[in-house]
């Protein structure tokens, strides 16, 4: 918590919303709740308010993290990630899943598929397959996502995954995660 508030007093620091920063450490649910809809705020402001309501459990901060989970930005998805998944919001798993497969932002696949992993929601596993699958061809450059869900599905022990985890062994990236991933799956 205290590097994501640290990163943003940094991005705060200068700038002429600086007061709002203060502002919006001091304030209360509701009030974090209303910056979340007000018009002309920077983008580390709403980040802020989400998170601090994320991390309070609060679910009027949902589609902002999951906008902040698809962020180009990867501290910030990282953030987003961290505060969903203390949030507790039902709908996070299916937002997740959707990001994580999505072939046309794959670059930005990193978090929401930690989080998967960190869920271990019904969605997880399907989807971090579904994700796999499409980074085993030759030369992909996601080699760091499609690690990710190796990792995943070693965690959440799923053994549907056996197969695909099985040709992830061919990558040489991907290899001693996919073993070791392999090595805990139940005896199939």
């Amino acid at each position: 918590m205290n590097n994501v508030l640290e990163r943003l007093r940094a991005e705060a620091t200068g700038s002429p919303e600086y007061p709002e920063y203060e502002a919006l450490l001091a304030a209360g649910p509701d009030g974090l709740a209303a910056s979340l809809t007000s018009a002309g705020l920077p983008l580390w402001a709403r980040e802020l308010a989400a998170y601090r309501l994320g991390l309070a459990g609060d679910r009027r901060a949902f589609e902002s993290l999951v906008l902040l989970l698809n962020h180009r930005d990867p501290p910030r998805c990282a953030a987003a990630a961290e505060a969903l998944a203390v949030l507790g919001d039902p709908r996070t798993a299916r937002a997740a899943a959707a990001l994580a497969t999505n072939g046309l932002r794959t670059a930005y696949a990193l978090q929401p598929v930690r989080l998967l992993t960190a869920l271990r929601a019904p969605e997880s596993v399907p989807a971090l397959m579904t994700t796999l699958s499409r980074l085993l061809s030759p030369h992909d450059p996601y080699w760091r996502v499609a690690l990710a869900c190796v990792e995943g599905l070693g965690a959440l022990g799923d053994p549907r995954a056996r197969e695909l985890l099985t040709r992830a062994q061919a990558h040489p990236r991907l290899a001693v995660a996919a073993t070791a991933a392999l090595r805990g799956l139940p005896p199939g």
